[in-house]
């Protein structure tokens, strides 16, 4: 089993990332949320990783912490829940709001994450309630670190980003409009500004042309 990897980070395609290790190339799936966390290219990284191995492959996915990484094991072992979904959830929220959800039972927050639907979001809280309890709200060392050395820029999007979510917007759409918008220099508040004003706008357009064609 593949528990850690620390080497230089040479590849940064969603979701996919190579991390260089003693002259080996590991490709390893993540989260978006630690994506955003990442170092730049060719800077050391250390993700604690999880490997499953099927008869038709064998795939590295890879967190920040050992907290991401935990929860990801707990999340697929809940029944109708494989790694890729995991891998959405983690990717829709950080570890502690969906700690949040399944401790407040937010049925309606969980069916926010794409491919989430209100059975699969009731069977969760059921599966993981008792299984929890050494979440913290806490930060680990990793996360805490990764946090103080990410750019500015990053940590705009990925607030904006959140804010977007906690709106009630899918990770999908918030991610891609703030790409989209973003301009060096531009805070968190700005982003969200142009943000919804841009999805506002979208949605009035179609609107107005599902209009026309009655």
């Amino acid at each position: 089993m593949i528990g850690q990897i620390r080497g230089l980070l040479i590849d940064k395609q969603r979701p996919t990332v190579i991390v260089e290790a003693n002259g080996v190339g590991y490709e390893i799936d993540i989260p978006m949320t630690t994506l955003f966390n990442l170092p730049e290219l060719n800077k050391e990284v250390t993700l604690f990783t999880h490997l499953v191995v099927r008869e038709d492959i064998q795939q590295l996915y890879g967190f920040l912490s050992q907290n991401d990484k935990s929860l990801f094991r707990t999340l697929i072992k809940v029944n109708g829940i494989g790694a890729k979904m995991a891998l959405a959830i983690l990717s829709s929220m950080d570890t502690q709001t969906i700690v949040n959800c399944i401790t407040m039972k937010d049925v309606a927050m969980l069916t926010q994450v794409p491919g989430i639907g209100k059975k699969t979001a009731e069977r969760m809280i059921l599966d993981m309630q008792d299984k929890l309890k050494h979440f913290t709200d806490h930060p680990t060392t990793t996360q805490t670190d990764s946090l103080l050395n990410q750019p500015e820029g990053m940590r705009a999007q990925q607030d904006a980003i959140s804010a977007l979510q906690a709106l009630g917007y899918k990770a999908q759409e918030s991610h891609k409009i703030i790409k989209t918008i973003y301009v060096e220099g531009k805070s968190s508040e700005a982003l969200i500004k142009e943000a919804l004003k841009s999805m506002i706008k979208g949605s009035n357009t179609i609107c107005n042309v599902t209009s026309s064609m009655t």
